[in-house]
């Protein structure tokens, strides 16, 4: 007998709008909601009827955040780093980093990251730039004049690879030929690793061995309407997938079918988390692309079913 599909108990609700290419979010029990302003910089609280706040000043490019168990987040863009954050919007600790890129290896940078139950990291690189960085007034977006088949084409010619990086601070690759990495997350028994790909339009899953290398690579679900994008995985097993460019979130069983699309007001949808303290609360960020009037925005719902907890990364920290 199938699984239920998870129901939206009430519909999404905007929380906050007016911002650029808004990624990367994820539930803080301190600070409730921080998400990153990707194009413009920062990390930043966002609640409804509050002004955001910023906790982690400057840095650009970020497609993928975790807690660190000592506290501060690991923070994906040029490099993998450790940030402290402060509420009084300063930036004096030094960044720690975890991962540097190698541009002779055709590692300009890191997207999406995730982490699993022993705190290991395991994080997609990119060779190419995908995100413009607006100048003073400027929108933020895709690359200007960058079709989306240029973008495709951009991916196939420098793909990237998936890396892994353990706690004691040692980094491999475990997958490769990835055209341009997205939302990572694993199953509820750490088995399984799903993946998405967004060019080509599909998320793969992968078989995690013991010591964390992945084998068994194969397709999960595949998405004719807009690219997957972040995604995160709920106790039940379904995967919870942005699309961008798809104004909606798709929810898929197990086996891979839809069970469930959440339409979304905009095109740009970015990535998604389950928060408070029941992981209840789903958030939902999306992009300024395609949106000139609300720009970058953020949703919340509640949903019926739990999103996993993740834990916080516990890769040692080089001083």
């Amino acid at each position: 007998m199938a699984d239920p599909s998870p129901t939206v108990i009430s519909a999404p609700e905007l929380i906050s709008s007016g911002n650029g290419l808004v990624e990367a979010p994820v539930w803080h029990p301190d600070l409730g909601l921080i998400a990153a302003e990707t194009a413009s910089g920062g990390v930043w609280t966002f609640s409804k009827g509050k002004p955001k706040t910023v906790v982690l000043p400057h840095r650009r490019g970020i497609g993928g955040m975790v807690r660190h168990a000592e506290g501060g987040l690991v923070v994906s863009g040029r490099n993998i780093a450790y940030k402290n954050v402060s509420t009084a919007g300063e930036d004096a600790s030094p960044t720690i980093v975890l991962l540097e890129n190698d541009p002779s290896a055709g590692i300009i940078g890191f997207n999406d990251l995730t982490t699993d139950r022993m705190g290991r990291i395991y994080v997609g690189s990119v060779g190419f730039v995908a995100v413009h960085t607006p100048k003073d007034g400027e929108a933020a977006g895709t690359q200007p004049g960058t079709s989306h088949d240029t973008l495709r084409q951009s991916a196939e010619d420098k793909p990237g690879s998936l890396h892994l990086i353990d706690v004691d601070g040692s980094a491999r690759v475990v997958a490769t030929g990835i055209a341009l990495t997205n939302g990572l997350g694993f199953s509820p028994s750490g088995r399984i690793l799903y993946h998405s790909d967004s060019v080509r339009q599909c998320i793969y899953m992968y078989d995690v061995l013991p010591n964390g290398d992945l084998s068994g690579k194969r397709v999960f679900a595949r998405v004719e309407t807009g690219m997957p994008d972040g995604l995160a995985v709920d106790e039940a097993g379904f995967v919870w997938v942005a699309l961008a460019h798809g104004n909606a979130v798709a929810v898929f069983d197990p086996q891979g079918r839809e069970a469930l699309r959440i339409p979304i007001p905009v095109p740009m949808v970015t990535s998604l988390c389950f928060g408070g303290n029941d992981r209840r609360d789903l958030y939902v960020c999306t992009g300024f692309e395609g949106s000139p009037d609300l720009g970058g925005c953020l949703f919340h719902a509640r949903v019926d079913v739990p999103g996993l907890a993740l834990a916080p990364a516990k890769v040692r920290l080089a001083k």
